[in-house]
């Protein structure tokens, strides 16, 4: 990992921007609590697991809608890795990547994937699924970090072909995310990650909001940080 990324997770995780009481989200509760993170590979079949385990019942709270994009509540089950942005599709540039289980009700940001098997492929945002992100430090929202943008003219940027269409480092890669009692989880298969079984990873829950209304502000801003399973965000884990 970048020495740069990893000054910025201790500056951000350890500096304590996250004790912030502005904006405060109705969705800190037990089922975001984290009690362990865990990244394990099967050599037999080529992929990596990724799993939360929380204290509540994983994925049973979701956001309430507020009828618009703008201001929309997304919450999220994260893992910040070391993994380097060119690793899962984006070209080279600066900040951490993650791979965030998300539920936001009111937009649908996988156009390819159909999560609930209704036939139609835009109204399952609320369905728990999976994001490639770049985080960078945005001391603008409470959470101190947003998912990092773009201007669409950059011809220098580059996105995985399922990426929603956002100017930003987002992807919407369709691994499938399972659900069980305290757990979450989600299957990453091992050429979907440049094949890389060396990286260290630590877990975070979250509450962000999307903006599209305001400039100076981020599309999709951190705006409270519920739990981090190492408790520091040093990101201490390796893979089993």
């Amino acid at each position: 990992m970048k020495a740069q990324n990893l000054l910025m997770i201790g500056i951000l995780f350890g500096g304590g921007l996250f004790t912030s009481c502005a904006q405060k989200s109705p969705y800190n509760n037990a089922d975001f609590k984290i009690k362990a993170a865990q990244i394990t590979h099967d050599t037999d079949l080529g992929v990596t697991v990724w799993e939360l385990a929380v204290n509540g019942t994983a994925g049973a709270t979701v956001p309430t809608a507020v009828g618009q994009l703008d201001g929309a509540p997304v919450l999220g089950y994260v893992f910040p890795t070391s993994l380097q942005p060119t690793d899962v599709g984006f070209n080279e540039t600066d900040g951490i990547v993650a791979l965030a289980l998300t539920s936001h009700p009111d937009f649908d940001d996988t156009p390819l994937w159909d999560e609930n098997n209704d036939a139609v492929f835009d109204n399952d945002g609320v369905v728990w699924h999976p994001h490639w992100v770049v985080l960078i430090d945005d001391k603008r929202v409470a959470g101190g970090l947003s998912v990092k943008q773009f201007k669409k003219a950059d011809e220098t940027v580059v996105l995985p072909p399922t990426n929603p269409g956002m100017p930003m480092y987002m992807d919407s890669p369709g691994y499938p995310v399972l659900t069980k009692n305290k757990i979450i989880k989600v299957i990453v298969p091992d050429y979907r990650i440049n094949n890389r079984t060396d990286f260290k990873y630590d877990g975070v829950t979250a509450f962000m909001k999307v903006n599209t209304s305001i400039d100076d502000m981020p599309m999709l801003g951190v705006y409270e940080v519920f739990s981090i399973a190492s408790g520091d965000l040093s990101l201490p884990y390796t893979i089993k």
